[in-house]
């Protein structure tokens, strides 16, 4: 069910730096460990209305209509550049700042979940991505589709959890350095104003 081409591939799209991943690994810098394991929640989560979008066929739909398309679309570059503006202001984004009980965990989940649920492309990418791993034979197809979206959920979550803690291993350096952390913040900033225009630009 869970071919090697399959667990490869799915590696290799998670692996590739994306909104998710900038998100992470700003979060691990800014707010440490804890905090980037709810971002990789939160951006794993922001997965599953697009794979419950592929499996009930409204994928199509969205491919199909310009206008549900370009809403979406444009309501996910809005997020990216308001990101991009907060991230730019704020800072003190590099201070030892640990998330402050459960309203901070659900704020930075409920960060990470818009980040991937605004994106159209991931719609798209599933409808695409997803339907040529279902063996032409299975039995049941709509119950193999649905476990090839919990791996690659699962995929997602560990590698973004990864790539926070790797974040996370160089917070002492960043916090030391007032020079690194401005450089970082424009990095950060500049780097969500690009996947706004990006994700501005991209065709169906």
């Amino acid at each position: 069910m869970f071919s090697a081409e399959f667990l490869l591939t799915s590696l290799v799209v998670v692996l590739i730096p994306g909104t998710g991943v900038v998100f992470t690994v700003s979060t691990g810098l800014m707010q440490g460990r804890r905090a980037s394991l709810y971002a990789s929640l939160g951006c794993t989560l922001g997965i599953v209305p697009h794979l419950l979008a592929t499996v009930l066929g409204l994928a199509a739909i969205l491919h199909t209509s310009a206008v549900a398309f370009q809403v979406l679309k444009y309501a996910g570059v809005a997020y990216l550049l308001y990101l991009a503006l907060a991230t730019w202001r704020d800072r003190s984004a590099f201070s030892v700042q640990e998330v402050q009980g459960k309203a901070g965990a659900v704020s930075l989940v409920i960060k990470a979940f818009l980040l991937n649920i605004l994106n159209p492309k991931l719609t798209i990418f599933f409808l695409a991505f997803l339907p040529q791993f279902v063996a032409a034979e299975a039995v049941a197809p709509m119950a193999q589709l649905l476990g090839l979206s919990a791996i690659f959920m699962v995929m997602t979550f560990v590698v973004f959890a990864i790539y926070g803690q790797l974040a996370h291993a160089f917070r002492a350096i960043v916090i030391e350095s007032p020079r690194v952390q401005g450089w970082l913040r424009r990095s950060f900033a500049a780097a969500f104003a690009g996947l706004g225009a990006q994700l501005a630009l991209s065709e169906r």
